[in-house]
């Protein structure tokens, strides 16, 4: 078993609660952590108090610190929050865009942010089948436990073969899909499958996600 320790409470977080708005850093990280526990690897994430009195983390606190300064010049405050945010798009989306092992790429190629569902609960349970990060699927990874098998197919549960590939809902794929085999850009793009959510509820996921 191993353990990684951070002071940083909110990336726990954000590996806890992912969506379709988070970093992509931390769907690398949520992916490095499924392929090490694909092999055998048991992790925990624990979080302990800022590491004050450490030479090399208070150094490095206050080189950040000092790369805040103030803006002076005549550029309006309105102007100048709209171009630091394009750029900040832009870079976004160059770091998005060589980012094509992520399995979110494939659904979402580009940053922009995705129209919300009225219903809350069913964009939350949405969005947690957009980034794979499922209570069913996914909590092992903070846990420190096994994988889910899949006993029919003898493979790792993930939102991908639970929704496209597991033989066991090829029915309910035909019934709701007319087709046994359908890609997760087809479910769960920008306008998710009319009949998603109803899917779901057959095959009993809904309420493990």
């Amino acid at each position: 078993m191993f353990i990684i320790y951070t002071d940083s409470l909110s990336v726990l977080k954000s590996l806890d609660s992912a969506h379709d708005h988070t970093h992509p850093l931390v769907f690398n990280v949520l992916d490095i952590l499924e392929k090490l526990a694909s092999q055998g690897f048991i992790i925990n994430l624990c979080w302990i108090p800022s590491h004050v009195g450490i030479f090399g983390n208070e150094q490095a606190d206050k080189a950040a610190k000092s790369a805040t300064s103030s803006i002076n010049g005549t550029v309006p405050v309105g102007d100048l929050k709209n171009h630091i945010k394009f750029l900040l798009y832009t870079k976004w989306q160059e770091q998005w865009n060589v980012e094509t092992r992520n399995k979110l790429h494939a659904l979402k190629p580009t940053v922009h942010s995705w129209p919300s569902l009225k219903n809350r609960k069913a964009d939350t349970i949405l969005t947690r089948l957009r980034v794979g990060h499922t209570r069913f699927t996914q909590r092992h990874l903070l846990l420190g436990e096994q994988a889910p098998m899949c006993s029919q197919c003898n493979c790792i549960m993930s939102v991908h073969h639970i929704l496209s590939e597991c033989s066991n809902f090829n029915s309910q794929r035909l019934r709701f899909f007319n087709t046994t085999t359908i890609s997760l850009p087809t479910l769960l793009g920008e306008t998710p499958h009319v009949h998603l959510f109803a899917f779901l509820k057959a095959i009993c996921f809904y309420s493990l996600i």
